[in-house]
């Protein structure tokens, strides 16, 4: 648990999730954290600082221009007494003026001007969340430093059902704990590093009502990016539509396409350390998705789609110049011949460790809780399987268990590699 002497300032701005902070500032009370507010304009509108004041036993800040608090530079003494900055709700304006540097109030001036740890819990509708310029700001934001825990998916107040939903306020205390201990323990090997992953299947579009897919669930992709948060990484996970809620500590932007899903990754790999491409990419795509629903044509025992290929995102990633390019972790699903194309698919396109599955074994790969794996990466030391670009590649088989457990190994197997790379 957090020690009696962290510092939480929370800042709540103006979502009807507002009404959740209560109980969020009570619990980080009772966990042992000194609590201070601070409220935008608009979240006074849903919860007054009356109520925040009662239960965290300190005065509720609202104003930049207060004569009275600002007559010692009290926004800099706030900015400098805390530890961390939790904002709960975080509204899509909020997210935005945060990720263009704005300073317009008192909230946003203290995140500019303090050095403390930076989460956020967005919180908006499932539309807004879903907007690309969000995606972008929450991008921005965790390139920034920011963690952002959630957004939760489920029925929100206006009557729309999906992503959206500010995670429930014990979810948010105990992903704080966890990163506290975390810390304390000093087992965060990837502190201090920016991690992206894309999960899940594309859906490329035929018409409006049809479109090409696959079967991949994201399981082992979100499992990764669980992993990678709980060893301290900055996680962005980039994900095609899948039925899953986002791990806690972790960024997700959502995508549907190929093309989407290569904007996205090209994006972000260049700001990241590690990049994990454990998505199930469609190769191909419509040449021209119909405008129309597709009809059946009366006499006609056929039809005929002209297909085109989409971009390979991990080759993409793996060609960035060396200056610019992060770690490289590719996936391989295979139904045969396993190691022969994983090591074909490892040199091809030029990535440092490749994951591969044979999604034909029962109850393992898509759609299962459990998997196995065969991991393979560079290693220049060992000399006893070159590679035809002259480096040598080790292997490690890592046998049926939870696609959690598969995921932790695999992670620990890339940052050591990425350690390794760094100093030789």
């Amino acid at each position: 648990m957090p020690s009696p002497s962290r510092r939480v300032l929370l800042g709540i701005s103006a979502g009807i999730a507002a009404y959740k902070s209560a109980v969020l500032a009570r619990l980080l009370k009772q966990a042992g954290c000194e609590v201070r507010v601070v409220m935008t304009e608009g979240a006074q509108a849903f919860i007054t600082p009356l109520t925040l004041q009662a239960l965290t036993g300190e005065p509720v800040r609202t104003s930049l221009l207060d004569p009275e608090a600002e007559a010692g530079m009290g926004h800099i003494e706030l900015a400098r007494w805390a530890d961390t900055i939790l904002i709960a709700p975080a509204t899509a304006d909020l997210m935005a003026r945060l990720a263009a540097g704005m300073a317009d109030d008192l909230l946003t001036t203290l995140c500019l001007a303090s050095e403390a740890e930076k989460v956020m819990a967005p919180a908006m509708n499932q539309a807004m969340w879903r907007h690309p310029a969000t995606a972008r700001n929450a991008a921005r934001l965790v390139e920034d430093g920011w963690r952002l825990l959630g957004p939760a998916s489920g029925d929100q107040a206006c009557g729309d059902v999906g992503p959206g939903r500010m995670l429930e306020p014990e979810a948010i205390l105990a992903a704080l704990l966890d990163a506290s201990q975390v810390s304390n323990t000093g087992d965060a090997p990837a502190a201090g590093m920016a991690v992206t992953i894309t999960a899940g299947p594309t859906r490329e579009p035929l018409d409006p009502v049809r479109y090409l897919s696959n079967h991949s669930s994201g399981k082992m992709g979100y499992a990764l990016a669980e992993a990678a948060a709980a060893l301290g990484a900055r996680v962005t996970l980039i994900s095609g539509p899948v039925n899953l809620p986002c791990p806690a500590g972790v960024a997700r932007l959502e995508v549907e396409t190929a093309l989407e899903m290569h904007e996205a990754a090209m994006r972000l790999a260049e700001q990241s350390d590690l990049f994990i491409g454990c998505a199930a990419v469609a190769d191909y795509r419509a040449e021209q998705a119909a405008e129309h629903k597709i009809k059946k044509v009366e006499g006609e025992e056929g039809l005929t789609l002209r297909l085109v290929k989409n971009p390979d995102i991990i080759a993409s990633v793996a060609a960035l110049p060396e200056a610019r390019r992060p770690f490289v972790v590719g996936f391989a699903a295979e139904t045969r011949d396993l190691a022969a194309y994983a090591r074909d698919k490892l040199t091809r396109k030029r990535l440092d460790m490749i994951v591969a599955n044979d999604v034909s074994r029962e109850g393992l790969g898509f759609g299962a809780d459990d998997n196995a794996a065969l991991v393979l990466w560079r290693e220049a030391a060992r000399q006893e399987k070159a590679s035809p670009e002259g480096d040598a590649l080790a292997e490690e088989e890592l046998a049926p268990q939870t696609k959690s457990r598969l995921a932790m190994a695999v992670m620990h197997r890339a940052l050591a590699c990425l350690q390794a790379r760094r100093h030789p």
